[in-house]
């Protein structure tokens, strides 16, 4: 229909996230109305079809309902590398003849009488310049610069996301994202690629223990571990013997706010946030 669109991406390298790595079955049926089903394939991609909860020493096994007549393929969920999941969509926007996808840094939005007409970036060669557009959208993410100059929106941190991957492990029932309601948090475990097992949990203090100095470790071990079924307590363990990165990420809470200002709009965590495991949100 004529429009172009102009995509300036802060960094192009494969972006290493330890969230937005499921994507139920409603993601699916979304991507495919927008013809990007194929993103999801060829990444190592893995299949799950419903949540394993664990408490008290019982076990429910929770599936993904299979009555919706809207799935034009089997309503299962999909575990997978973010990155990886990024990369195409990045390579199925540039293929595109009407996208131009540019590397580059946003650093302000470019108003004329209450309107957005337009962005000041720096290229990936350091020279500042500008793009115009009818509409300007604004999707830089949870610590966004560019929000302040639309709203007075401000992000809480309400706990902080830890987690580290599991390498050359499979588990019994990769099909399941599994779920254990321990304290002082969830701890959750899932088959993130053929050979990988992602390991999670949730810490709410400001005082987060300490990766460095291995009190992280510790605290897997003899805080969470022992709550952690033994199918799973092996695998769980696994990523902190063998020195595993430790990703701790702020979860952050965040209302959406519209802005009064015409041609922009937000999307993602730049317009609002909610927790990444229990609100059943893909945030990222």
């Amino acid at each position: 229909d004529g429009r172009r669109v102009h995509v300036i991406e802060r960094d192009m390298r494969e972006p290493e996230r330890m969230m937005g790595e499921l994507m139920q079955p409603g993601g699916r049926l979304l991507l495919s109305k927008l013809g990007l089903q194929d993103c999801l394939e060829g990444i190592d991609e893995q299949i799950v079809t419903g949540i394993a909860l664990y408490k008290d020493g019982k076990e429910a096994v929770a599936p993904f309902p299979v009555e919706d007549n809207n799935f034009p393929y089997e309503p299962s969920a999909r575990t997978f590398h973010n990155g990886r999941f990024v990369q195409r969509l990045r390579q199925k926007a540039s293929s595109l003849p009407n996208v131009q996808l540019e590397e580059g840094t946003v650093k302000s939005l470019i108003e004329e009488k209450g309107v957005i007409k337009g962005v000041t970036y720096k290229t990936k060669a350091c020279q500042e310049t500008t793009s115009f557009a009818p509409l300007i959208v604004v999707c830089d993410g949870s610590y966004s610069n560019l929000r302040r100059s639309l709203n007075d929106n401000i992000a809480e941190v309400i706990s902080y996301a830890v987690g580290y991957i599991s390498k050359n492990c499979h588990l019994e029932t990769p099909e399941n994202l599994h779920l254990i309601m321990s304290k002082p948090s969830y701890s959750m475990l899932y088959q993130i690629s053929s050979s990988e097992v992602r390991c999670g949990f949730e810490v709410f203090t400001n005082k987060i223990p300490s990766i460095a100095n291995g009190e992280m470790g510790t605290f897997v071990k003899n805080t969470l571990a022992p709550q952690v079924p033994p199918k799973l307590r092996k695998i769980f363990l696994k990523g902190i013997d063998e020195g595993a990165y430790i990703k701790v990420t702020a979860a952050k809470r965040m209302e959406a706010a519209l802005s009064e200002k015409k041609g922009v709009i937000m999307l993602g965590d730049s317009f609002n946030m909610r927790h990444p495991a229990i609100a059943s949100g893909m945030m990222v």
